[in-house]
């Protein structure tokens, strides 16, 4: 293993584990008791832009090496172009909707007003989303860098539902229950076991709209921050 792939392997351990340290529940106690609700958002905050930064930087330098995990056929480059802009719209719909799975979302799980739009798709979807992201880049990309990364992302994603979830269990006690009793995490499973009904208005026009131009918007700076383009076949 290079040395740029040994740092990409640490960065993204770090990123992953202090997301899970950080939001745990013991932690969380005792870096509110110290400094405040606001004060842990900014440490968090604070040690989650400098990892994922170091992360990404370590990514970059880490796609000199050519090692390949499996080779993945042309026509897999067309995964991500097709699963985007559903994450794009999962992660505008994340960001403007009601949401006791959010960063302090506990105030909405003791609002009379019932879920809307998108939570009646899943109550993540914001992690849905970047699970998406993570699995469609892994299937077009199987060089080292590119699956040490997305599988770090894959893992966060995944494991932050469960982790998330286990914690609104614990700190909302009976009013989780009905949070749980009519959204899932799988997308549409709510809806299919009928514990839901689909709220299409509620998801409005407007965000897939928006969603959409953040898709183009990536597309247009792919080559940038990725330091390729978007490959289409």
């Amino acid at each position: 293993m290079t040395q740029t792939v040994l740092t990409l392997v640490i960065a993204t351990a770090f990123f992953v584990a202090s997301h899970f340290i950080l939001a745990s529940l013991s932690v969380r106690a005792f870096t509110i008791q110290k400094i405040g609700e606001n004060g842990h958002r900014a440490v968090f905050s604070l040690i989650s832009a400098g990892a994922i930064t170091w992360m990404l930087i370590a990514y970059g330098d880490a796609r000199y090496d050519t090692t390949l995990l499996w080779v993945s056929p042309a026509i897999l480059s067309m995964v991500p172009v097709l699963v985007m802009p559903l994450v794009t719209i999962l992660l505008v719909c994340s960001l403007t909707t009601r949401n006791p799975t959010a960063v302090g979302g506990e105030k909405v799980a003791t609002d009379p007003k019932p879920l809307s739009g998108i939570m009646t798709v899943t109550r993540h979807p914001m992690m849905v989303g970047f699970a998406l992201w993570a699995i469609s880049h892994l299937i077009a990309n199987g060089d080292l860098a590119s699956v040490i990364l997305f599988g770090g992302l894959l893992i966060l994603s995944v494991g932050g539902m469960f982790h998330i979830d286990y914690r609104r269990s614990v700190t909302l006690g009976s009013d989780w229950g009905p949070i749980a009793l009519t959204t899932s995490i799988t997308p549409f499973l709510a809806v299919i076991q009928g514990r839901t009904k689909l709220d299409w208005a509620g998801i409005g026009l407007w965000r897939v709209v928006a969603g959409l131009a953040l898709y183009a918007a990536l597309i247009f700076g792919h080559p940038w921050f990725a330091g390729v383009p978007v490959m289409m076949h």
